[in-house]
C-alpha cells in the first residue's frame, strides 16, 4: 500500500488549500481513511475521517473549516481546508486502516496501518 500526499504549501491567514492523497495497492473494500497533522513539538492529531460505509467524522480542529471527500474511481482522498489560521501550520498526513475503525478510535493515529510521507502546510499571519 502506497499513500502519497500533495497540495501543501504556504498561504496567508484566511486562505485555502486542497490536499490530495493518492492511494495505490489498496484493495480493501472495508476501511477507514483519515487526515492527520503534526506540528513541531506536538503529538499527531486527527482531523477528519471517512469510512467505507461513507461515515464521516471531524474533530473540533476541523469542524466548520475542513471538508473530507473521497473519489473512489480515482482512489484519491481529499481535504479541502478553508479559513486557514497560523495554528494550522503543520505536516499533514493521510492514513488508511485495514478494517473500519470504531468511533472511539477512528480519529486516533494508533488505529491506522498505512501512512503517507506527509505534505507541509504553512499559514502566515
Amino acid at each position: 500500500v502506497h499513500l502519497v500526499e500533495s497540495g501543501g504549501g504556504s498561504v496567508q491567514s484566511g486562505g485555502s488549500l486542497r490536499l490530495s492523497c493518492a492511494a495505490s495497492g489498496y484493495t480493501r473494500t472495508s476501511y477507514s481513511l483519515g487526515w492527520f497533522r503534526q506540528a513541531p513539538g506536538k503529538e499527531r492529531e486527527g482531523l477528519a475521517t471517512v469510512d467505507s460505509d461513507e461515515t464521516i467524522t471531524y474533530t473540533d480542529s476541523a469542524k466548520g473549516r475542513f471538508t473530507i471527500s473521497l473519489d473512489n474511481a480515482k482512489n484519491i482522498l481529499y481535504l479541502q481546508m478553508n479559513s486557514l489560521k497560523p495554528e494550522d501550520t503543520a505536516m499533514y498526513y493521510c492514513a488508511a486502516s485495514e478494517v473500519p475503525l470504531p468511533a472511539w478510535v477512528v480519529n486516533q493515529p494508533l488505529g491506522y496501518n498505512y501512512w503517507g510521507q506527509g505534505t507541509q502546510v504553512t499559514v502566515s499571519s
